[in-house]
């Protein structure tokens, strides 16, 4: 009985094996092909770029992308670079700029208020006419206050809309076309030395607090860079001709979410 159990299990390996070799056989006569429904693995090298703020070059998938261009890391991305720009603001480049003086850096800031049209925020987003305004796109023929205004050549460093979004047009290297004619603590032409800075709004309206966020975040960077920065309304360098930011301007939050001293601030903290 063992003897023919022996024989069983021999000639069922047997068997085994020589349906394996003909398996064999038959795939390699016969490759399977390939699955079309799956996607091929990418070959080559991966896309390089370069950090806008050192300068470095890193992969792109390691890279923080923003508004089309690319940062090595969080801290280059907020940070202000050796040109003026910060990383985490819009860029929106304005033509109405040109060089500092000689040996001037910016030792003062210029809270301005800007609405278009005018109170126009109240029922809408309307942030992008002012976007357009400074870079000398806003049409005239869509509202008849851009009639009067289209053909100023006028710029910001900065624009801060209702909802916090940090729009930048200048590096703040070079001079904006903010301030006009000015005089701040008896030094004119106060745009040669000023950063300015717009808030959305109209003078009617109280701010909204994520614009003093904002501006906190912002006075914060700018201070890091120029440490001797005063600040002013454009009403107080321009008392004849300009009433911004308004008495719904709240310098004293306005110096509590800074830090600032209120050496700083010469024309004191109250509204006005």
């Amino acid at each position: 009985m063992f003897k023919w159990l022996l024989l069983f299990a021999g000639a069922g390996l047997v068997y085994l094996w020589i349906k394996g070799k003909k398996q064999a056989k038959r795939n390699a006569e016969n490759p399977p092909k390939p699955n079309k429904n799956k996607a091929e693995k990418a070959v080559g090298p991966e896309a390089m770029v370069q950090c806008q703020y050192c300068k470095v070059h890193l992969p792109q998938s390691e890279a923080i992308s923003h508004d089309g261009r690319f940062y090595c890391s969080k801290d280059h991305f907020h940070e202000l670079d050796s040109e003026g720009w910060i990383g985490d603001a819009q860029w929106r480049i304005s033509p109405n700029q040109d060089v500092r003086p000689e040996n001037i850096q910016p030792d003062l800031a210029v809270i301005h208020h800007i609405s278009l049209p005018p109170g126009e925020f109240r029922q809408r987003e309307s942030s992008k006419y002012i976007v357009d305004f400074f870079q000398n796109k806003l049409n005239p023929n869509e509202h008849a206050y851009f009639a009067e205004i289209a053909a100023q050549k006028v710029s910001s460093h900065f624009l801060i809309t209702r909802s916090g979004a940090l729009v930048q047009f200048v590096p703040t290297q070079k001079k904006a076309w903010h301030a006009g004619a000015s005089e701040f603590l008896g030094r004119e032409k106060c745009n040669d030395f000023s950063i300015g800075i717009e808030l959305e709004g109209d003078g009617d309206t109280p701010f909204e607090p994520t614009q003093y966020q904002v501006l906190a975040n912002l006075i914060q960077k700018l201070t890091s860079t120029y440490p001797d920065l005063q600040f002013a309304g454009h009403s107080d360098i321009a008392p004849e001709r300009k009433t911004d930011p308004g008495i719904f301007f709240d310098w004293k939050k306005f110096q509590k979410e800074t830090g600032i001293s209120a050496k700083k601030l010469p024309y004191g903290l109250d509204p006005r």
